[in-house]
């Protein structure tokens, strides 16, 4: 997932992939979650949304989520990142409004939505995106999801403010070199406090939930680009190889280099299609 605030290249971003775990972020970009197959829970304020093969969910921008997996059986999912240069209309609603609850059940999931991301899959394979046809794909999607959802104001489901600011904060500056006491010091509090935070909201200290901002990075970049995985880890602000590796390894049980290679097996070489 692109854990990331920052602009990107590409207005639309799209591959599948198996359903992990993902601390809590926010970014710029609404996201579309289309499971395939297993089940996961999906984390929007102080709530879990259980979603299962079928089932479509719509994460608004700057809104704080994250994604939990709890089954040992196959978990895949479809996931889509659109920049709001794509979503029309449907972007003031989606700036000041978001879903209760995120997740449309499969009955109720307009085969509109599902045809929508196979052209999408398919359109992309194309490798020379179509401004204008991404925006019908991502409006079609948005406007057969949003009627269905019970909206309220984002600011309902901030927990509290240094929460927010806190992820919003590493979003923004996970790429750079970081410490507790500079971001303390920038978002003007102290570190002790900011310890608190991230050991009694998120459960890890500073350095564990940075690291997994930089691997959901790291992940994304090795499944969607040919990127040398050198040029990859230091983008995501790994100053070190042997740290990046270290990390890596102690996260996922392999290389990045072995990670690469079975994610194009199970999805890039079984050519999957919805």
């Amino acid at each position: 997932m692109f854990p990331v605030y920052e602009e990107k290249k590409e207005n639309l971003h799209l591959h599948s992939r198996i359903a992990r775990h993902e601390s809590p972020h926010l970014h710029n970009s609404v996201e579309f979650i289309y499971l395939t197959e297993g089940c996961l829970e999906l984390g929007m304020g102080q709530e879990l949304f259980h979603m299962e093969e079928g089932d479509f969910a719509v994460l608004f921008p700057e809104v704080i989520h994250h994604c939990q997996v709890f089954s040992g059986e196959n978990n895949k999912a479809c996931y889509l990142w659109a920049q709001p240069i794509l979503c029309g209309q449907f972007a003031t609603v989606m700036q000041k409004y978001c879903p209760k609850n995120p997740v449309i059940k499969k009955p109720q999931v307009h085969r509109d939505i599902v045809n929508a991301i196979r052209c999408l899959k398919l359109d992309k394979k194309e490798q020379n995106p179509n401004l204008v046809v991404e925006q019908a794909y991502v409006q079609i999607l948005l406007a057969r999801s949003i009627p269905a959802f019970n909206l309220q104001e984002k600011s309902s489901v901030e927990s509290n403010d240094i929460i927010y600011q806190t992820v919003s904060y590493i979003a923004k500056h996970f790429k750079e070199e970081m410490s507790l006491e500079k971001m303390a010091r920038d978002m003007g509090v102290s570190k002790f406090t900011l310890s608190r935070v991230f050991s009694g909201t998120f459960h890890r200290n500073f350095n564990q939930y940075l690291n997994e901002q930089r691997l959901n990075y790291v992940c994304v970049h090795l499944e969607c680009t040919d990127k040398s995985i050198t040029d990859i880890s230091m983008d995501a602000g790994f100053e070190s190889q042997r740290t990046f590796n270290r990390v890596f390894r102690e996260r996922y049980k392999m290389t990045p280099r072995e990670y690469r290679n079975l994610y194009r097996e199970k999805f890039v070489l079984q050519n999957e299609i919805i």
